[in-house]
């Protein structure tokens, strides 16, 4: 699974990290490969053990919300918002704004079988852009505005991720 998480720190710098967790446990951290053990002793807290150092991260329930929420890392707060390209909240809030060019993102691994509207396609929203296969099932993927298709990303018969990339619509 690929995750953006941005922490905020006390003096209100914002980092963002891409996180991936592989099959066997390890995290990928902007590419940087970390092997963590991890547990939850009781509910709200997660305990990191890796080879060089441990870490407590304690959920503060009190700032706690559904984009972000604050956490205690040794006894410092930071903020920290986590992006799951595959939720529904995170592709409803993304599909919000109809200004700029959008995104259409693969919300599951699967296959390109069809593309409804090639680049250069005047499109409004709700309409059909491209169709992925996942699991033998067809999924189409409509667009988030009124626009024209400027990018097709992957061609049909492409594998592809969750949280890639398959349009961009302007």
């Amino acid at each position: 699974m690929k995750y953006e998480v941005q922490i905020t720190s006390p003096d209100g710098k914002a980092h963002t990290m891409k996180v991936e967790q592989s099959a066997d446990g390890a995290w990928l951290v902007n590419g940087a490969l970390f092997v963590v053990d991890t547990t939850t002793p009781e509910p709200g807290l997660l305990s990191l053990i890796s080879e060089k150092a441990s870490y407590e991260i304690r959920r503060n329930p009190i700032i706690a919300s559904d984009d972000a929420f604050s956490i205690l890392l040794n006894g410092i707060e930071f903020t920290a918002a986590v992006h799951d390209p595959r939720s529904l909240r995170s592709r409803r809030g993304s599909a919000a704004s109809t200004d700029g060019p959008r995104k259409l993102i693969a919300p599951m691994p699967g296959k390109v079988v069809r593309i409804l509207a090639p680049e250069g396609t005047t499109v409004t929203a709700g309409q059909g852009v491209i169709v992925i296969e996942a699991m033998k099932m067809q999924n189409e993927l409509k667009s988030p505005k009124d626009g024209v298709v400027k990018k097709i990303s992957f061609i049909e018969g492409a594998t592809v991720n969750p949280g890639d990339t398959l349009a961009v619509i302007e």
